[in-house]
């Protein structure tokens, strides 16, 4: 599988606590944090609910 870079560009401060949730699990510590991950179809559903929060970064 292929690896994707994300990066969190807005808070999760005042959003639904299964945003807030995902935005956990994905691995992100604080704004403008760049993480790597397996482009998987579970991975990609994550990115997908919370798109508003994050970067796909290329």
């Amino acid at each position: 599988m292929s690896v994707i870079k994300i990066k969190q560009t807005r808070s999760a401060i005042k959003r639904p606590a299964d945003q807030k949730a995902t935005i956990k699990a994905l691995g992100f510590k604080r704004l403008n944090h760049v993480i790597e991950k397996e482009n998987t179809p579970q991975i990609m559903g994550m990115i997908n609910k919370v798109k508003h929060l994050i970067q796909i970064i290329d």
